[in-house]
């Protein structure tokens, strides 16, 4: 087991957030994550987030790569934004854009935000990653795809597809859920993707823009 002392993130106000988000994540146990007929609106006192050992890598490549730009679909409570928000802002600041579909959601986030002393370094955007991802201002050093399952296409294949262009050549690129159409896509060497599945929260892709 890891213990504070020994991540990366060493902020105590941004860990005490993390901390607290991480013991209250909460699953309904009469609806397994596999299922795909969910309506997420329905979902929002539910924050589905990262482990905490997938935000220590997310802070630690944000960290390595000097990111001033990240994005994210999708924010939920704002759990992964924590993460990277801390590390642009350690970096010398920047920007993290979010995208989260539910109201309630996009609400508890930006006060999460503000708890750890973050909110001026992420803009989360309310609405559908689709329409609000398509502009992001400029090249983006890191992405995570973390959305909504349902039927292919999957969300995070229509993601990829958006966020792509706008990624700069040595761009991370992380993935939570697996979806088969978005490994498709990452592994198809005409997209300019190399990728791995790390052993991180049961199965972690992680992709790196090299064309």
């Amino acid at each position: 087991m890891i213990t504070d002392t020994h991540r990366p993130l060493r902020d105590p106000a941004v860990n005490a957030v993390i901390a607290r988000l991480a013991a209250a994540q909460q699953y309904r146990p009469d609806d397994p994550l596999a299922g795909r007929a969910r309506d997420p609106h329905d979902y929002s006192k539910y924050g589905y987030s990262i482990a905490q050992e997938q935000g220590d890598l997310i802070y630690l490549l944000c960290r390595g790569i000097r990111a001033t730009r990240t994005v994210e679909f999708a924010t939920s409570v704002g759990m992964s934004t924590l993460y990277a928000a801390a590390a642009v802002r350690d970096n010398g600041g920047g920007t993290v854009i979010g995208s989260e579909i539910v109201p309630t959601k996009v609400t508890v986030a930006r006060a999460n935000l503000a708890e750890a002393g973050l909110a001026d370094y992420a803009e989360i955007r309310e609405g559908d990653a689709r329409t609000t991802l398509r502009d992001l201002g400029g090249r983006v050093d890191f992405a995570l795809i973390d959305g909504w399952l349902g039927a292919e296409p999957s969300l995070a294949r229509e993601v990829i597809e958006i966020i792509a262009p706008q990624l700069r050549i040595g761009a991370y690129v992380m993935n939570d859920n697996a979806e088969p159409d978005f490994l498709a896509y990452v592994r198809d060497p005409a997209n300019g993707f190399l990728a791995v599945t790390l052993p991180l929260h049961g199965g972690t892709e992680l992709c790196v823009k090299v064309a």
